[in-house]
């Protein structure tokens, strides 16, 4: 086991050596070249990458952790992954050609030419940022999690130093090649990932005898209703996909790994053929299932130990450490790329901005090194120095804040009618509503809205105010005659739609 572990992580680390092999250039250094690989990538890197950081480590575990323990409801990670396709395939693609025309690197850039307002381009970047930083701490989670229930890190402060140790290998040489480090290493997550579930799924189905001996299995297990959705919990679900779906495609990572495409066509392709990674998604969420058949008991307020519980029991020793390997990597990827976004995000938005207007590009690339890396080791400090349960609470309101920059970025690709003073006001309704929702509840994303036994998302709930407090902010601010900034991007000023003349569809 340790020795393919090893193997697996050995290969990672001869690729992130060769990252600067991959497209290179001659250009001077530029944030653009060292945060998005001079957007040089074409569809089948494109789609390792951007499949590699939204399907992370962390979610590996916790989909089918939630399976575990709660049967059905965790199944709701596969139609938000789907709805997420289309959207991608429209939003992206446009948000690419926007950023590419004007030099954005980041949704704030895009935020600041839209709607020429420095305010409201800063909370963007800083809500991007608070967003970002818990998440990048449960990919930690997620590789001590498979070390430790796989038997292949010890516990204790052996098993802290064995799991620095694999982040530092990557978190250098993202420093030295930026984006070009994870993107090589997603094509390795990708393979690794692929064959080795498609081995534990074969073993788990050749020993219960098919799916349907392991869903009877689990529901005796559950108590049979939890494998399927009462009436009363259909809202709380299809709320939590679509507000999931809409929050991923603003976080800072999902758009740095779509900004470094070479084209709005390569986008569009890689749109396309993500649901690939989604049924991976269903099949880490059947282990879950199967878990529960083959008896494996995980640990109190452990359930994402469940499936690299399951792997140790019914597969070879060399097998299992190729699993443990390939999910290790997968949480390598989306830390790094999480890190650059956040670096990237400050330096643009805050740093430039603010600070040092007259930075050279140079000197802005060496501060994103120094931020991206100040990142990881905050991370690790992050996860040694606080519960486990600390910095999953603090991702569940990452979720909801960062769905509350989605009217300034994703509306205001389409239409530039609201206000900035008006989304600013929008954007802290949003944040307050969302935040004391969540707390109220104990940190749950699920919330009653008071009247009758109604429960949705919180983060849903709270874009849903936060855009009625945008819409007659920007009715009440335009009849008293307030000024708004230039429009820098060359959009329509609100969504028209027009007919294609040689086929009479419409479109936008």
């Amino acid at each position: 086991m340790t020795a393919t572990f090893l193997a697996v992580i050995g290969g990672a680390s001869l690729l992130a050596v060769t990252a600067r092999r991959l497209h290179p250039s001659d250009r001077l250094p530029s944030l653009e070249g060292w945060a998005l690989a001079d957007r040089s990538l074409g569809p089948v890197w494109t789609w390792f990458l951007l499949g590699g950081t939204i399907f992370t480590a962390y979610t590996f575990t916790a989909v089918p952790g939630l399976a575990y323990g709660n049967g059905a409801a965790a199944f709701f990670a596969v139609p938000y992954t789907v709805i997420v396709c289309p959207i991608a395939f429209v939003l992206l693609s446009r948000l690419w050609t926007v950023a590419r025309t004007h030099g954005y690197v980041t949704a704030a850039d895009f935020v600041r030419g839209r709607y020429g307002s420095p305010s409201l381009a800063l909370v963007v970047a800083l809500t991007g940022i608070l967003a970002t930083m818990p998440y990048l701490a449960l990919q930690l989670l997620g590789i001590r999690a498979v070390l430790t229930a796989g038997g292949v890190s010890p516990q204790g402060v052996t098993g802290d130093l064995v799991m620095v140790a694999l982040f530092a290998g990557l978190a250098v040489a993202t420093y030295r090649h930026g984006l070009r480090a994870p993107t090589v290493i997603s094509a390795l997550k990708a393979v690794a990932v692929f064959v080795s579930l498609t081995a534990v799924t074969w073993l788990v189905l050749e020993r219960f005898g098919g799916p349907g001996p392991v869903f009877d299995g689990a529901a005796r297990r559950l108590g049979g209703p939890a494998l399927l959705l009462s009436p009363a919990q259909q809202p709380a679900y299809a709320t939590l996909a679509l507000g999931s779906a809409l929050a991923l495609l603003v976080y800072p990572h999902v758009l740095t790994a779509g900004f470094a495409a070479d084209g709005p066509r390569t986008l569009r392709k890689v749109s396309v053929a993500l649901p690939a990674w989604t049924g991976l998604l269903a099949l880490f969420g059947f282990l879950g299932i199967a878990a529960l058949t083959a008896g494996v008991r995980a640990p109190k307020g452990g359930a994402e130990a469940a499936v690299p519980m399951l792997v140790d029991r019914l597969m070879p020793g060399p097998l299992a450490g190729l699993v443990f390997g390939a999910i290790t990597v997968g949480a390598l990827v989306p830390a790094s790329v999480m890190s650059i976004a956040a670096a990237t995000s400050f330096v643009r938005n805050v740093y430039v901005e603010y600070v040092h207007p007259t930075a050279t590009p140079k000197r802005q690339v060496r501060i994103a090194k120094a931020v991206s890396l100040t990142a990881k080791v905050g991370a690790v400090a992050f996860v040694f120095g606080l519960r486990d349960q600390d910095a999953v609470n603090l991702q569940l309101l990452g979720g909801v804040w960062i769905l509350q920059i989605v009217p300034a970025v994703a509306v205001g690709l389409f239409t530039g009618r609201l206000h900035p003073r008006a989304l600013l006001a929008g954007w802290g309704a949003g944040m307050l509503a969302g935040t004391f929702m969540v707390v109220r509840e104990g940190f749950s994303s699920i919330v009653a809205l008071g009247f009758g036994p109604l429960e949705v998302y919180a983060g849903l709930a709270a874009l849903v105010l936060n855009l009625t407090v945008a819409v007659a902010g920007t009715a009440l601010l335009e009849r008293l005659g307030v000024p708004r900034g230039a429009d820098l991007t060359d959009l329509p000023s609100r969504l028209t739609v027009r007919r294609r003349p040689e086929t009479g569809a419409n479109r936008p």
